[in-house]
């Protein structure tokens, strides 16, 4: 039988890392046996549900670049088959109507409360054949009333529930929209989905939902209830661990690969393996070797696995990455060879693409702002004077190479008995604005003769033929 996953978001809030990570590890799973993704958006809850979040759903999930078998699917597109399976279970009272007030509701609740008793609904109505006047009923599913459920889980084992303890779910309410667990059973159902991976907040849902299923005589999918991720400090994870909108990584400068590869090791390992390439992680992941216990969240790898993948990137797959950043900065260019070589300047200087095009910018612009600290520094005094040797040593270069430019600064701090720092600084800070940036010789050699020589008349306030 082929695999078949889903990844089932709601929208009621922004995807962040932990959804991400359950996205991940069933979009992996699929990949790895050769089976189907599936992409479903539950929401039915229309209050809280957002086209914001479903927006940073979809763009997220392309980002990433999990691109999905089918879908996406919507459950609020879904609701004349849950009317249709809910007739048919009506029809054979796996199903019935409450026509309990919220009133009775309340108190059954707090008697069982008093007799210290795990509050649930008592089955008040589960024989009841005849309407009440002036009540719309909700919907509930006749559970077991002895037996077990177990579930046995690819990640925690088996876990028993007694169907004592579990009351009759409410699948439709009274105005007749169907509930979270029920959608689930009939999506689940009918797309054929045979592995359930999913945070394990979800796992006292799945008792209820394989009852159902077992009810609709349809096939029990395996369940993988996977760990949750935790914040630095233990606690749960929130906005300042990392708990964003996965896009907040994008605007940062991450790559989704690099993103992809942290959360893969948040609770799966495969040897002392680090870095994985995304044909890497198809190739080794099963979600049986996924630890059930809670893993941290740890900004600080993340940076380094990023520079990791920025170091190993061929380096024209980070070129969009790095314009969709220099845009942000007001700044943009389609020359390959000048974006590549800036990348390969740049990529072990910075941990993220956003730091890098910070770092950049002045290649990218027709003149720079002079630092004015670093112009006293280095453009002071002996500094101009070093500045326009340099300039006429350039100038009459016949090639514009890194090695013909390194050849000429080097023959300059022969001649003038200075190290090459000194030679360096000044025209580093006259063609960057700055004291800092990648070796001399590579830095003007992206810039081109004709900017390095413009930027260099301008620090020296004059602009004599080249």
């Amino acid at each position: 039988m082929a695999v078949v996953t889903r990844f089932a978001p709601s929208p009621t809030g922004l995807l962040h890392v932990g959804g991400v990570r359950t996205a991940l590890f069933s979009w992996l799973y699929a990949r790895r046996t050769g089976g189907k993704f599936i992409l479903r958006v539950e929401d039915t809850d229309r209050e809280r549900s957002t086209d914001e979040a479903v927006r940073v759903i979809l763009e997220g999930m392309a980002w990433l670049n999990l691109n999905a078998d089918e879908g996406p699917y919507y459950q609020t597109q879904r609701f004349d088959r849950y009317r249709e399976v809910m007739r048919g279970m009506l029809v054979a009272g796996t199903a019935y109507h409450c026509y309990c007030s919220k009133q009775e509701l309340d108190a059954m609740r707090e008697q069982q409360i008093a007799r210290k008793e795990k509050p649930r609904y008592s089955g008040l109505c589960r024989n009841r054949t005849e309407p009440r006047p002036g009540i719309e009923p909700v919907v509930r599913f006749r559970n077991p009333l002895d037996g077990a459920v177990v579930v046995n889980d690819l990640v925690h084992g088996a876990v028993t529930f007694q169907n004592k303890e579990l009351d009759d779910l409410i699948i439709a309410r009274s105005d007749g929209t169907p509930t979270y667990n029920f959608c689930v059973v009939v999506d689940d159902m009918d797309m054929g989905v045979t592995h359930v991976i999913r945070g394990d907040d979800h796992l006292n849902n799945t008792p209820r939902q394989m009852n159902m299923l077992l009810a609709l005589d349809a096939t029990v999918p395996e369940y993988a209830h996977v760990p949750m991720i935790l914040g630095p400090d233990g606690a749960k994870l929130s906005k300042r661990h990392g708990a964003v909108s996965v896009l907040q990584y994008e605007e940062e400068g991450y790559l989704p690969d690099a993103l992809l590869n942290y959360l893969v090791r948040l609770g799966w390992s495969h040897g002392d393996q680090e870095v994985f390439t995304r044909d890497e992680m198809i190739a080794a992941f099963d979600i049986h070797d996924v630890n059930k216990a809670a893993s941290a969240f740890n900004p600080e790898k993340l940076l380094w696995l990023n520079q990791q993948h920025m170091v190993r990137a061929e380096p024209a797959s980070l070129v969009p990455h790095l314009r969709a950043q220099l845009r942000r900065l007001g700044v943009d260019s389609d020359d390959q060879q000048l974006l590549e070589g800036v990348i390969l300047a740049q990529r072990e200087r910075a941990k993220t693409l956003k730091e890098m095009a910070q770092n950049s910018r002045f290649f990218f612009i027709e003149a720079v702002e002079i630092d004015p600290k670093a112009a006293a520094k280095h453009l002071a005094g002996d500094g101009v004077q070093v500045l326009a040797k340099v300039r006429a040593q350039l100038a009459a270069l016949p090639d514009w190479t890194t090695a013909a430019i390194h050849a000429a600064l080097n023959d300059l701090a022969t001649s003038v008995q200075s190290g090459l720092g000194k030679i360096a600084q000044p025209v580093r800070v006259a063609v960057t604005g700055t004291a800092v940036s990648p070796p001399i010789d590579v830095t003007l050699f992206l810039l081109g003769r004709e900017r390095t020589l413009a930027r260099m008349d301008a620090a020296l306030g004059s602009s004599p033929a080249a």
